[in-house]
């Protein structure tokens, strides 16, 4: 028997845009190993795996080189896989079990709704060679959340011209780096992740990093609703909304491309 594999561009309602993602549907658990295996195959920033459980489904996320604690777009990618082929209901919550707990997603209109939690970053002092690794000479916020490390720079234009070491950006520890800035015109702010330790130079648009964005520019600004671009080449618009623990995150979807994946584990 084959297994089923989607790929999905999450966060944009065009293809070829947003970020690409892998969302292979399981006929029951498989070997990390295996499933490392099948993403480093598919050579995109994430592959979800998904499997049916009691209550809705397990959830795991694989980069083409570690398996990750938390990933937005490929959530985003597995809900809108799950409702396309009918696996749910149109008006069905998408229920996932994962390493970071229950998360949900619902539809509304033509966008998915996620429910993750809020990751607020601490302020620290800059470690030794981050802003260097950046190619900036200063910061107006450095800090840390669970996973990442978050930089604010003085614009948008800064953000958007950043050319980073990535072999040095790689040892500094932690998942990855999110800049970000107050946005120019049309969106709240702007952001770009890089995580080349976990084998993504740059991630084109990256939910679970608004578990933290989400927090910043809420108190920053004073606003529960705002709507984030993540700046890469790809690009991708972001909804999010601040709800105490809780960072309600919104994108949208469109498949790509629907294949077999030939190798059993």
């Amino acid at each position: 028997m084959s297994v089923e594999l989607h790929q999905v561009d999450a966060f944009t309602s065009e293809p070829f845009a947003g970020n690409p993602a892998g969302v292979v549907l399981l006929p029951q658990a498989a070997p990390a190993a295996w499933m490392q295996a099948v993403a480093a195959e598919m050579n995109l920033s994430e592959t979800a795996f998904l499997v049916r459980a009691a209550a809705g489904y397990g959830l795991r996320w694989f980069t083409p080189a570690v398996e990750v604690d938390l990933c937005g777009h490929a959530t985003l990618a597995s809900a809108h896989t799950l409702w396309e082929t009918r696996s749910l209901a149109a008006a069905e919550e998408a229920r996932f079990d994962t390493r970071s707990g229950r998360l949900t997603c619902r539809r509304t209109g033509e966008w998915i709704e996620m429910d993750f939690p809020a990751d607020p970053a601490r302020p620290i002092e800059p470690p030794t060679g981050l802003l260097p690794a950046l190619g900036v000479s200063g910061a107006r916020f450095v800090g840390q959340d669970r996973f990442d490390f978050l930089v604010e720079l003085g614009s948008e234009d800064e953000v958007r011209e950043l050319r980073p070491d990535m072999a040095r950006l790689a040892v500094l520890g932690g998942r990855g780096v999110i800049v970000t800035a107050a946005a120019q015109t049309d969106f709240h702010f702007v952001s770009r992740f890089f995580a080349p330790a976990a084998g993504i130079d740059e991630d084109p648009v990256t939910g679970s990093a608004h578990c933290c964005l989400a927090p910043y520019w809420g108190e920053k600004l004073d606003l529960t609703e705002m709507v984030g671009f993540q700046a890469s080449a790809r690009g991708g618009v972001v909804k999010v909304k601040t709800a105490g623990s809780r960072v309600v995150i919104s994108g949208q979807a469109v498949t790509v491309f629907r294949g077999e994946l030939l190798p059993r584990f």
